[in-house]
């Protein structure tokens, strides 16, 4: 990715748009924000969390604090593509990021307990360090990917608004190597804004989302991702319950019949 950030600290807030917001909104946008130079790209990480999910049922309660750990790649990885550790805080609405780089081999085989294959001794290493000491047991658990549009203010640098699309969710193959791929979050056309800001909101920018009707919501892509993977898992329980129960009453049946018994419906 060439030179990178590791240290981040901002708002953060997320939009739902459709097709034709989002058609509209970049043509108000020409001249006060430009596409960066990596121009669409694909981002896949994969979240790591304890046995039973304890970091994302955290989040989604919306407490004053969270963190999640991820582990992150621009593109398909490959054994020594530059991937990201990250560290992402939520702390009273202020988002903190904080990462370090290292080839993909070499981070997956650190986050699954090979401390001395990290060479990196930074203060966010040890930050990164701590985070797995607290978490005893934590392991790759869903893997969420999508396509990236990035975009910087022309006036503030600094501003960035970001458009995702074809955001999916997996819990197999928790590899960075095996791509882009999983079940869909968003609906056909929909895309996922997200404002960084360092200071106040910019007011034209309040002005053209105005205009275009689009307004703030509260979303996480890997807590859509938990959340639509337990619907499914109680979704499938419910249909082997149903089928175990009619499986008994069948059962109950063959042998009142087998007996000479009665049997009604």
């Amino acid at each position: 990715m060439g030179d990178f950030q590791d240290v981040f600290k901002r708002k953060e807030v997320k939009y739902l748009l459709s097709h034709e917001q989002y058609k509209a909104l970049r043509k108000l946008l020409k001249g006060y924000a430009e596409v960066d130079g990596y121009g669409e790209t694909d981002i896949l990480n994969i979240y790591y969390d304890t046995e039973n999910f304890n970091l994302i049922q955290t989040s989604l309660d919306k407490p004053f604090y969270k963190e999640k750990l991820r582990l992150r790649s621009y593109g398909t990885a490959s054994k020594d593509s530059i991937s990201f550790i990250e560290i992402k805080k939520k702390y009273d609405g202020i988002v903190y990021k904080r990462r370090i780089s290292a080839p993909y081999k070499t981070a997956v085989d650190y986050l699954n307990g090979e401390k001395e294959a990290l060479l990196d001794k930074s203060q966010i290493r040890r930050e990164i360090d701590s985070f797995l000491e607290m978490y005893p047991g934590i392991a790759p658990k869903m893997a969420i990917c999508y396509k990236r549009i990035a975009m910087a203010g022309v006036e503030d640098p600094k501003l960035r608004i970001t458009f995702d699309k074809d955001i999916t969710w997996r819990t197999k193959d928790l590899s960075l190597k095996k791509g882009n791929y999983g079940k869909e979050i968003l609906e056909k056309g929909q895309y996922l804004m997200e404002v960084k800001i360092g200071n106040a909101f910019p007011i034209e920018l309040s002005k053209m989302f105005s205009e275009l009707g689009i307004f703030p919501t509260s979303f996480s892509k890997y807590g859509r991702g938990y959340l639509e993977m337990i619907g499914i898992e109680r979704e499938e329980a419910m249909v082997k319950e149903y089928e175990k129960e009619k499986s008994f009453i069948y059962s109950e049946r063959r042998e009142r019949l087998n007996r000479g018994g009665a049997c009604y419906a």
